[in-house]
């Protein structure tokens, strides 16, 4: 199944040459069976620009996933912990 995502284009960009290889997010899908991720870049762009499979999703307190994922994120830390501020767990 097919789920489509509104992703920044900087970051559509990223993911699509493979230097973001985690879409961060402050909630799940509750439909389990989602296994791939339609991306519409928003504007200027306004448009599908591709698609990723989700191999798995990581679940944990900010700073832990941070730790799994900073390699490959695609963000900065600040960007980061602005996104999770306040919040008790992080998705990837």
């Amino acid at each position: 199944m097919k789920v489509l995502l509104s992703i920044k284009p900087e970051f559509a960009e990223k993911i699509l040459d493979g230097s973001k290889r985690f879409e961060f997010r402050k909630g799940i899908f509750k439909n389990r069976s989602i296994n791939t991720v339609v991306i519409y870049a928003t504007m200027p762009l306004g448009k599908v620009v591709g698609q990723f499979s989700i191999e798995s999703i990581l679940s944990d307190a900010p700073e832990d996933l941070w730790i799994k994922t900073q390699k490959y994120a695609g963000i900065s830390k600040t960007f980061f912990d602005n996104y999770y501020s306040g919040r008790s767990t992080a998705y990837a």
